[in-house]
């Protein structure tokens, strides 16, 4: 019987840029990663909503 470990992210937040579109790997807690394609114009949406949402 193998040892069992503990689950850990699978590394840091990435974000980059693929052909057109643009990749953000989040790594979720449990393990494993979350990838989200996503547009430039989209990009910028979600920064946008970011820094309102650290603002309050």
């Amino acid at each position: 019987m193998a040892a069992m470990k503990p689950r850990t992210s699978d590394g840091p937040l990435e974000v980059s840029q693929e052909g057109r579109g643009i990749i953000l790997r989040v790594p979720l807690e449990g393990g494993g990663r979350l990838v989200v394609e996503m547009t430039e114009d989209e990009a910028k949406t979600l920064a946008k909503e970011l820094q309102v949402a650290l603002v309050e």
